[in-house]
Formats: structure tokens, sequence, C-alpha cells
């Protein structure tokens, strides 16, 4: 069996270690190798989570991701895509292809592949940020024509306090976050442990819940060509097939526009 490899650039540490689960659920035919990305700072703030996505920091992980020998490239960061918007995260995405020479993508991008696969176009969102950024998600999920029907911030300061958060508290805010006209619940934050808890997250809503770590895999996944399905991972790896689906970007990004950071030095996490 042909393994496909997906590399998913991750920033500082909370919840990289959902990729393995999630490997190891869907078996031989993916691999999904982490290749962690250089942060300042990782404050649930607009400004921080946008520097988080900043050019030259996506770059370097490209860069480091060729070890790998990845077939395609994930950003596995959702406010560190959507905070630049509809337009910004094709951007982001198209240099980061570019600069690869492989497909890739961000896992905002990957939430809105998801739901086209599903057929949903009204959701609700259980966030884990403060308000602001929280509403940067609404504001780049209707780039793409789905619309949020009910929305939950929970105000989780940072990423490593989002990455502590335990079953009993995702339930909750999955349920708090739920609406009747909503087709599904999504958890946009990377930063959160989600891998184990999707399917009994469905049982508890009745819905497809779509999560951060998994949408990234199902769109890294789709990106290098595999197709594997699982029980294990929710309505989104069960129900869809994995196939080379037309992208959601109509037209070539220009790729100077997404910023680069300031000369500031940072360290990583």
């Amino acid at each position: 069996m042909t393994t496909a490899i997906t590399a998913v650039l991750y920033p500082g540490h909370a919840a990289e270690d959902d990729y393995q689960l999630i490997e190891d659920a869907l078996g031989p035919s993916i691999r999904l190798p982490v290749v962690i990305t250089e942060i300042d700072s990782d404050d649930h703030t607009v400004g921080a989570m946008r520097a988080v996505g900043e050019s030259d920091r996506l770059l370097d992980g490209a860069q480091r991701a060729r070890t790998h020998d990845p077939a395609a490239l994930m950003w596995a960061c959702t406010s560190g895509s959507f905070l630049y918007g509809w337009e910004g995260a094709q951007r982001q995405a198209a240099q980061l292809s570019e600069v690869a020479g492989l497909p890739a993508s961000s896992t905002s991008l990957a939430f809105a592949e998801a739901c086209r696969a599903l057929g949903i176009d009204a959701v609700a969102v259980a966030a884990s940020y403060p308000s602001d950024v929280a509403a940067g998600f609404t504001t780049f999920l209707a780039g793409a024509d789905i619309e949020v029907v009910g929305i939950r911030a929970n105000d989780i300061l940072t990423a490593t306090d989002a990455g502590f958060i335990d079953g009993d508290t995702l339930f909750d805010m999955v349920v708090t976050a739920d609406q009747p006209a909503a087709q599904a619940i999504l958890i946009p934050d990377t930063a959160l442990h989600t891998a184990t808890w999707i399917n009994d997250l469905e049982a508890q809503v009745g819905k497809p819940v779509l999560t951060a770590n998994q949408v990234t895999a199902w769109e890294g996944a789709r990106l290098a060509g595999a197709t594997p399905h699982s029980d294990k991972l929710g309505a989104l790896f069960s129900q869809t097939p994995l196939v080379q689906a037309p992208r959601l970007q109509t037209q070539p990004a220009q790729v100077p526009s997404v910023p680069v950071r300031s000369d500031t030095p940072s360290r990583p996490r």
C-alpha cells in the first residue's frame, strides 16, 4: 500500500499530539508528520495570532518539512489564517504552495472545504477565543458563503490554556454553542485536543462536529491524494469521499501580499 505524506506545520506546542491519534485512526494510507513553527506569543489576541501566520515563519517550516518528503503541506492554525480574511487566507496558502512546489492549504480553508463536502452552509461555532478573535472566523466563513447562526466565545486567553481543556469542558462548549438551525458545529482551534471525542460529541448533539485538527488532517489527505476512511473521526471521515475536488480558490493569488514580520527577534516554543 502506498502511504501519502502530508506535513503539518503547527505553531508552538499545545495539541499537536492529536495528529498522531488521527494518523493511528486512519491507518497506513496517510502519515501526518508535525513540523513546529516558531512563535513569539500564543496569546489569543488578534495581533499575536496574525503574527503566528506571518510568511517567514511558514516558509521556514515548509523548508524544514522537506525532510519528510511530503506530497502536501497544511498550515495547522485557524486564527493564524482566518484573521487574514477569506482572500488573505488563500494568498497565504498560495504562497506556501508556490515556495514549496506542493499543494498547500490551511485549517481555515479546510473548514470551508469540509463544510462544502458535507453540504453544510449554516453552522454554530464553539470558539475557544475571546469574542474579537472569534468574530474574525465568522467574517472568514461569510467569504465561503457559510452562515454562522450562533457563536460562543469562551475567552480562553492562550493556546497553552486551550491545550489543557478537558473533555467535560469541551462538551460544555459544544452543547452551549449549538443552535437548532445549525447543520454542524465548528470548533476552530488547533490548540484544543479533540481527536478522541469527535464521535461522542456528534452523538451528543446529533449533527456533524468539525474540529480544527480533524479538518486539517482531512484536507491534508485530500491534497496528498490519499483516501482514508474511518468510523472513529466523525462524519467527515465516515461519510465524505476523499477525492481531488475542485478547490474553493478560483483565481491565482498574488504571492507577495502576505506580510512578513518585523525585525523584532522571536523565540521558539
